[in-house]
């Protein structure tokens, strides 16, 4: 292997990227854009949930429990209804995604020794939303529960147990704190496959691959020289979707940033690698997007643990994502940004990417020939 052919073929790789606006805008823009409208766009915080109160009641103690709601950063208050049909037709046009309804003699109920009953009614649509508002319900009714109990005289001077939660490395529970590192994870599952795909398969499709082929060039030094801006263009990439987090989106970076740039860029040479795959086995540009898209979008997004943790998915899916690199990276981003852990604890997510790396060249390398088929 001459390395003389294969910076000529880099440089040549090179000067195709900067022409070409479409790639040049797949290169530096697109993965800055991405990491953009996924920031901006994707959040798993419930807040500002719209409900009504139908208050049959109107007592003091009524206005009071409905005001725990009401005065809650994680609901927000759409007027009293005057029947549980009108509430029900919120609910449906979707003005309201819950109902609080208490009962008549709430107050008296509350007063006597005995239980008072309260309805919530919420919207379903959304099961994980509707699960998180249901926790939210409980955890107010619970605290004016316990507020009550406080100001009995019979119960005053009981002790009772205390309970004090405490989140470890995303103190605030925002999701952006988490979402942030794993999109950098996104990204570079999408980005790099697309360029090298399309790199390569653009050869195919205006013939300028028949120059390689007839040329005395090995299949490794073409490879290598026209992997290498798209593995360079990435590294660059690895920087600025390190910056969008920690400065844009106020993620604190907590690991070693070596390591991290180790890990980022064995995670590369893996999506450059799935691209080099795709581009073996189609011959136009449409096939090699598509093909491209299916095998990185879905596992990026579904089994990597981005939205759903990998311990709730079903025993095939966990399959899945143990197959996919995107998990493993995810791992370290998480453990790199929030947990402040390296290499001691994420060995071996790293010695996965790095047999990914070796397998998916290697299958690559061997796929490809200079002989093309007829």
């Amino acid at each position: 292997m001459k390395l003389q052919r294969v910076s000529a073929i880099a440089a040549r790789e090179w000067r195709e990227i900067v022409r070409d606006r479409l790639f040049f805008a797949l290169a530096f823009i697109v993965p800055a854009l991405l990491m953009l409208l996924f920031g901006y766009g994707l959040s798993l915080d419930v807040e500002n949930i719209p409900f009504t109160v139908v208050d049959y009641d109107r007592s003091a103690l009524s206005r009071d429990y409905s005001w725990q709601f009401i005065g809650s950063r994680y609901f927000k208050f759409q007027g009293y209804s005057d029947s549980e049909s009108e509430a029900g037709r919120k609910l449906t046009s979707g003005q309201v995604r819950m109902t609080l309804v208490i009962p008549e003699r709430f107050g008296h109920d509350l007063e006597a020794p005995g239980r008072a009953a309260v309805q919530t009614v919420i919207d379903g649509t959304f099961p994980s939303r509707a699960m998180t508002t249901r926790g939210y319900v409980e955890a107010i009714n619970a605290d004016f529960s316990r507020e009550r109990l406080a100001r009995l005289p019979v119960l005053s001077g009981m002790k009772g147990v205390v309970l004090q939660s405490r989140y470890l490395y995303n103190q605030n529970v925002s999701s952006i704190r988490s979402l942030a590192p794993k999109l950098i994870m996104v990204v570079l599952m999408l980005s790099p496959p697309f360029l090298t795909a399309l790199g390569i398969v653009r050869e195919k499709e205006n013939g300028s691959i028949f120059n390689i082929y007839s040329s005395d060039i090995s299949r490794g030094e073409f490879l290598l020289g026209k992997l290498a801006p798209y593995v360079a263009i990435s590294t660059f990439n690895i920087l600025t979707l390190w910056c969008f987090a920690c400065l844009l989106y106020q993620v604190p970076f907590k690991g070693d940033f070596a390591f991290f740039l180790l890990a980022s860029w064995i995670y590369v040479l893996c999506t450059t690698g799935i691209g080099l795959l795709v581009s073996v086995l189609v011959s136009t540009q449409v096939a090699a997007m598509i093909v491209t898209l299916v095998v990185t979008m879905i596992p990026s997004i579904l089994y990597s643990g981005l939205i759903i943790p990998i311990a709730s998915l079903g025993s095939g899916a966990r399959v899945v994502a143990h197959i996919v690199p995107a998990m493993y990276y995810a791992d370290i981003v998480v453990g790199c940004f929030l947990k402040g852990i390296g290499p001691g604890a994420l060995w071996r997510q790293l010695l996965v990417l790095t047999a990914y790396a070796l397998i998916l060249f290697s299958l690559g390398y061997a796929l490809f020939s200079k002989r093309p088929r007829t």
